[in-house]
């Protein structure tokens, strides 16, 4: 009898019977779903599903009630949680808010080595060399060495999946990257996402969104969530354009349609 193989891929995030409760309160009631290599996923729901708890778990930011979280290889309550969220790019507004106004664009992507926040220890070799192929992935080179306080929405959103990008993350969770962005600066966010997505040595992507504009043609599959329970999740085309389903999800009368050129999507009522 043959040994069965060691190269068997495992998910690089698996959530498993997932369970979080705040008090009397079910938050999430059961959450089961995984992210394979080679998969960019959306996840969609309406106000109030889950979405931000969700994503809290996973990047080890809220304990779990039950269930177990496995990233990369790791599994939460094993594994020491800064190490996990090295492991992680994580791209937030609760986060960018947080970063010094008088640090320079380099430091903040630098500051990422340590998953930290603000430029104030080099416990670390310094990579400046890293930190300035980061900024260019994401075209904003010339911010490195420009004050965060004087950068726009757009520009901060963009140096700061370059932070995600210096520990080479297997996943990057982008927490509504659009929020307050024009539609110009969104659609310019949108490409330069693209581009990244599209390189093949990129991390898998987890878009957390309101709006099925925003999911790229890049992205591969959608969890829809309503109430704390996975509602849909598989292929994007499956999901988004099952009208009886993303009604149900969304409690309210739509339509989503694709457009044929763009490959994007768009929800009218």
């Amino acid at each position: 009898m043959k040994a069965q193989s060691s190269s068997i891929q495992h998910p690089l995030l698996s959530v498993q019977k997932l369970k979080v409760c705040r008090g009397d309160v079910d938050i999430l009631k059961g959450i089961q779903w995984e992210v394979k290599a080679g998969e960019n996923w959306a996840i969609l729901g309406a106000n109030g599903c889950g979405k931000t708890t969700l994503l809290s778990a996973i990047t080890a930011y809220r304990a779990p009630s039950a269930g177990e979280i496995h990233v990369v290889g790791e599994t939460y309550g094993e594994s020491d949680w800064n190490e996990i969220r090295q492991k992680l790019g994580i791209v937030s507004s609760a986060l960018t808010q947080r970063v010094p106004a008088d640090e320079f664009g380099i430091e903040t992507v630098l500051s990422g080595q340590n998953a930290q926040l603000g430029y104030w220890t080099r416990e670390k070799k310094v990579d400046s060399q890293k930190a300035l192929r980061c900024l260019s992935k994401m075209g904003v080179r010339a911010l490195a060495e420009r004050p965060w306080g004087v950068l726009s929405q757009g520009e901060r959103q963009k140096v700061f999946i370059a932070r995600a990008l210096i520990n080479d993350p297997k996943l990057l969770i982008l927490d509504e990257p659009c929020a307050g962005l024009d539609p110009v600066a969104r659609e310019r966010f949108l490409k330069s996402l693209q581009k990244l997505a599209r390189m093949k040595t990129g991390p898998a992507i987890i878009l957390v969104t309101h709006h099925v504009e925003e999911i790229i043609p890049e992205i591969t599959h959608v969890l829809l969530l309503k109430k704390g329970r996975v509602f849909a999740a598989g292929p994007k085309r499956e999901v988004l354009l099952d009208r009886e389903k993303m009604i149900k999800a969304f409690s309210a009368s739509l339509q989503v349609e694709q457009d044929e050129n763009t490959q994007r999507f768009r929800m009218t009522f």
